[in-house]
């Protein structure tokens, strides 16, 4: 049975086998995944779906539904149902946490200073100072030397790379705001580190500023281009934004980073990193999959953020919006929610959807009576 299949990503082979597994789960419960949650109620879905699970649910309490999601089951519930949710679970990319020193053994956490994580709140001082130290242990590993931060944001990770790591760090962001409070947030970094090193009597030391640069990635030889002329001296042309400079870079090592790397910016990361021979690495925590953007059957090219497999792209599978926002919803905050939290949820879609369909009701007959 699916549902006591391990499945795996050792090899092309059975990376292949989980992705079909996948899609042959997902092909008859596609009105689902096609509909917003409001449209359950909106479009009486739970008319499609088998009457014993909806008897049998509909007499649970809320604690054991909000447990669905994790993959967990009750014994008396129908044999169906059961192997529909227990084969969801074994087809979910595990969630556990890794253990960081077994994944890379000289890996050191250590704790910023006050200095470096002003403004941070503690779950992005947690954030920064976890991947500040993979990017910086990965980085030693393959000897690069300068690091691309795509989607800098203010500047947090560049900085803390910069500084307290000692790397060469292009800054990169689509907003020239961000660009602005990451060169004064530097400046004022520069100041407290510089006064330091000379109580330190270390005067001759140069300390490393992290290159902003403000551009939109908007492809994957624009990406390239800009990786290949990053330890040009900073100094980056309009022209060089285009994707079609000549490759004029050193040969050293770069690798990219990035944190919350939204949407299609992650993929152009993985296809850049598969196309440029200088980044023999990326490290990236991406964020906002719904905000993928997806080809068609008729345009399956590499412009698009889904599908990026091969065997996925052969399949045909499109998500659509409304299963790539229900993919970015957390089955651990649904379990860790208490009675009357799930309950409130469960409310607010239902109100929602008889808003909804109020709405649309008067509209109707307001067109219908010439109103406006």
């Amino acid at each position: 049975m699916a549902s006591e299949r391990k499945y795996s990503c050792e090899t092309a082979s059975k990376t292949r086998e989980w992705i079909l597994a996948i899609i042959d789960f997902l092909k008859p419960y596609r009105f689902f995944l096609d509909a917003h949650v409001v449209n359950f109620f909106k479009d009486r879905l739970w008319e499609a779906v088998d009457k014993e699970w909806i008897d049998c649910l509909r007499k649970e309490p809320v604690q054991n539904l909000l447990q669905i999601p994790s993959g967990v089951v009750q014994d008396y519930w129908p044999a169906s149902l059961k192997n529909f949710i227990l084969c969801s679970k074994a087809l979910a990319i595990p969630r556990e946490q890794a253990d960081l020193q077994k994944v890379l053994p000289d890996l050191q956490l250590t704790s910023l200073n006050n200095v470096l994580t002003q403004g941070m709140n503690r779950k992005k001082k947690h954030e920064i100072e976890a991947l500040a130290a993979i990017v910086n242990s990965v980085a030693r590993s393959i000897g690069a030397r300068t690091i691309v931060d795509v989607g800098s944001g203010q500047g947090y990770l560049a900085q803390v790379l910069s500084f307290h790591y000692q790397l060469s760090v292009i800054a990169i962001d689509a907003c020239s705001r961000h660009g602005r409070i990451t060169e004064l947030r530097a400046e004022r970094i520069k100041k407290h580190y510089a006064a330091k090193m000379r109580k330190s009597g270390l005067v001759d030391r140069a300390l490393n500023m992290p290159k902003t640069v403000t551009c939109r990635v908007l492809s994957t030889n624009m990406l390239k281009a800009l990786s290949r002329s990053s330890q040009n001296k900073g100094e980056y042309e309009h022209s060089n934004l285009s994707g079609q400079v000549a490759d004029k870079g050193s040969e050293s090592p770069l690798l990219l980073a990035g944190l919350h790397a939204c949407g299609d910016l992650s993929v152009t990361m993985l296809r850049t990193f598969l196309g440029c021979d200088e980044v023999k690495a990326v490290v990236s925590i991406g964020c906002c999959y719904n905000l993928l953007s997806e080809g068609g059957p008729e345009n399956f090219d590499s412009q698009h953020g889904f599908p990026m497999s091969e065997v996925t792209k052969d399949a045909g599978l499109l998500l659509g919006k409304s299963s790539r926002d229900l993919a970015c919803q957390s089955a651990e905050r649904w379990r860790g929610m208490e009675r009357d939290a799930g309950l409130h949820n469960f409310e607010l879609h239902s109100f929602r959807a008889a808003f909804q369909m109020d709405v649309k009701g008067k509209l109707y007959v307001a067109n219908r009576t010439g109103g406006s």
